[in-house]
């Protein structure tokens, strides 16, 4: 961990203002938040989402690309999740951010 964000290199706030740029698309959020209740292929996203198939394949191309989203071959499907915890932890702290005091 860092001691001091203030000391992050800028090569890496550039990698992190566009992870953020792609989180600012409604559509990639929904994606993201989707995958957070577990693995899911694209026709599952797709059908929750009301999004075309196409769509959500382009969308985890960017995701995957920015290390937000993963893949994993289970027999002839492809399953996404979030990459990691920390992407995990990212979104749900920001919808715990919104959500409070919204009642």
């Amino acid at each position: 961990m860092l001691k001091h964000l203030t000391q992050l290199a800028d090569d890496h706030t550039a990698v992190l203002a566009d992870m953020f740029k792609l989180l600012g698309d409604p559509s990639r959020l929904k994606i993201v938040i989707a995958l957070l209740d577990g693995p899911l292929s694209v026709g599952s996203i797709a059908e929750r989402l009301s999004l075309s198939p196409s769509l959500v394949s382009h969308h985890l191309r960017l995701l995957r690309a920015a290390r937000i989203a993963s893949h994993e071959r289970r027999g002839r499907q492809m399953l996404y999740s979030v990459h990691d915890h920390h992407i995990r932890c990212v979104i749900e702290d920001m919808v715990e951010h919104v959500t409070e005091g919204a009642d």
